[in-house]
């Protein structure tokens, strides 16, 4: 097997997707590093060394990077679309100076393999699904303008390194993911863990922002990590692929299933006046099928249901 007894670096090996990609390493028999800053590890295992480390240091960087054979660079700053005013550039900021020095770090370390997230945000905004050449034409829709210009200058740098270095990179766009361990915080979740933060409280009125038919491509988090895997090792060409479930379903469909889940029958209420953002996203994922051989394994309407119950339980 491709990643038995290497080492991996998983950085934002206590967050969501890190956790996910972390777990699926152990499975394919690798050996994993994380790297632990502010919050514990949520896996307990003893294959798993942890390293506190500050990212936005050079020096913590490069001391981590020792002995790696593979990077998956997953640390960062999320957060929801309501993130206005003077709190929209801090992320941007953090997350472009994170990202640059474990590139760096990953440089001067001679690491055989780097994974770099993109974002399929910064496509433009167009009424079908975005195919891997779609990204440069045009702007990001407005509502991603600073996201994804950010998720774009991380595939630019990519390319310079991959030019400059004997670094393989994997360029990963995934779209919207979901799934145990997301971030259920009010103050920084996207639309599923919210929907369902507030399904299993049983709020009444039950308010959602938007019209409800905004549309979004959804995919759980152990296919993200499934087709990460698959990209590090079959494709790792600094080649952007997207990674996604290949269909959109409406705001409105999902807060169905997630409020038939929870057993909540409230009345529901659209604000089309709150903050959302594009209209319509849906990515093709034709490329992760021909080159990956990827396919999403857990259904839209499966993944929302065992989230609820998952969330239930963990509470």
């Amino acid at each position: 097997m491709f990643f038995e007894r290497r080492l991996s670096l998983v950085t934002g090996g206590t967050g969501f997707v890190g956790t996910h990609l972390t777990k699926a390493l152990l499975d394919q028999g690798g050996r994993v590093r994380i790297t632990v800053h502010d919050r514990k590890p949520i896996l307990s295992d003893s294959r798993i060394e942890t390293v506190q480390a500050d990212l936005t240091r050079l020096d913590d960087c490069l001391a981590v990077m020792q002995g790696v054979d593979y990077v998956f660079h997953a640390a960062g700053v999320t957060a929801g679309v309501g993130v206005t005013g003077n709190n929209a550039m801090a992320g941007i900021a953090a997350n472009l100076h994170l990202t640059a020095q474990v590139m760096q770090a990953a440089w001067a370390a001679n690491v055989e393999r780097l994974l770099v997230f993109s974002s399929s945000t910064g496509y433009p905004a167009l009424d079908r699904p975005v195919r891997e050449e779609d990204m440069w034409p045009g702007e990001p829709h407005p509502s991603y303008l600073g996201y994804g210009w950010m998720r774009r200058y991380f595939e630019k740098l990519s390319e310079f390194m991959a030019r400059q270095s004997n670094v393989k990179i994997a360029l990963v766009r995934p779209s919207a993911i979901y799934g145990p361990h997301d971030d259920f915080d009010p103050a920084r979740s996207h639309v599923i863990p919210a929907l369902v933060r507030r399904a299993v409280a049983k709020e009444d009125p039950f308010q959602v922002w938007g019209s409800g038919e905004e549309m979004r491509d959804f995919l759980h988090i152990t296919d993200l990590a499934r087709g990460c895997l698959l990209m590090m090792e079959k494709h790792a060409e600094c080649d952007p692929v997207n990674i996604g479930y290949g269909s959109a379903i409406t705001i409105r469909r999902a807060v169905e299933i997630v409020l038939d889940a929870a057993g909540h029958r409230p009345a529901v209420r659209f604000d089309a006046s709150k903050p959302t953002s594009i209209p319509v996203r849906a990515v093709d994922i034709g490329k992760a099928k021909r080159l990956l051989g990827f396919e999403p394994s857990i259904p839209i309407e499966t993944g929302l249901r065992d989230l609820v119950t998952w969330y239930r339980a963990s509470r």
